[in-house]
């Protein structure tokens, strides 16, 4: 795989996304679609299923395909994977899948990135109980400062969404949350994540350089990629 050198931008979160202009990327292939991944430079994948497409009637063969895609070497984690309140099946269902997916990451070593919506407190339980030992990320977090620190306490890297991070009244979020645990990404959404850098890094005060430097960090650290370039 193909990970970013220092200086490079990474949008840790993203679907149909093109890796240029110095930005890495991190694409979101979903069970449903049974798209595989590529092989093109600049560009890491996750893969599972989403709440949002899991039924009944699919989830024997999507886990089918989440078990026979993860091991390709382009697959850098599982997800987005989850729980939501507002759209998809029964909530036992969604913790089935998600424990699944779990018990899949931990034979692979691979780390899980979380789609959440209103189910914190299933998310917290499932976790507890499953006490997992690869790294766990909340994509698109637009949650308030409390519930932050809920979720920082118990190990889990926040990747705040687009459309808040751009916001003003961002800033205390993104001041409360520890600079080892934090990603930023564009969800697929029409906007350049080298603006969000932009608007972050006056919100941290620090340069560019230095907020790409720690999210550089950060990522190796999530995929326990230290000491690689």
């Amino acid at each position: 795989m193909n990970f970013p050198l220092p200086g490079d931008y990474i949008d840790m979160h993203t679907h149909n996304g093109k890796p240029s202009g110095g930005v890495f990327i991190i694409e979101s292939l979903m069970a449903h679609e049974e798209k595989l991944p590529g092989n093109d430079s600049g560009v890491a994948y996750t893969f599972g299923i989403h709440p949002w497409f899991l039924t009944e009637n699919n989830h024997t063969r999507l886990i089918s395909s989440v078990e026979k895609s993860v091991n390709h070497p382009n697959i850098a984690a599982i997800g987005e994977a989850g729980f939501d309140r507002l759209r998809g099946p029964s909530s036992d269902l969604q913790r089935k899948v998600f424990v699944e997916q779990v018990a899949i990451a931990e034979t692979l070593k691979k780390p899980v990135i979380i789609h959440c919506v209103k189910a914190w407190d299933e998310l917290l339980s499932v976790q507890k109980k499953l006490r997992p030992k690869t790294t766990w990320m909340i994509h698109g977090y637009r949650g308030n400062v409390e519930l932050a620190g809920q979720l920082l306490s118990k190990g889990f890297y926040l990747s705040i969404w687009f459309d808040f991070a751009i916001r003003p009244e961002s800033a205390t979020l993104l001041n409360s949350i520890p600079k080892e645990k934090i990603f930023l990404e564009t969800d697929g959404a029409d906007i350049d994540i080298r603006d969000i850098y932009s608007k972050v890094s006056v919100d941290l005060g620090m340069t560019v350089n230095e907020l790409k430097s720690i999210i550089l960090n950060n990522f190796k650290e999530f995929f326990n990629q230290t000491g690689n370039n």
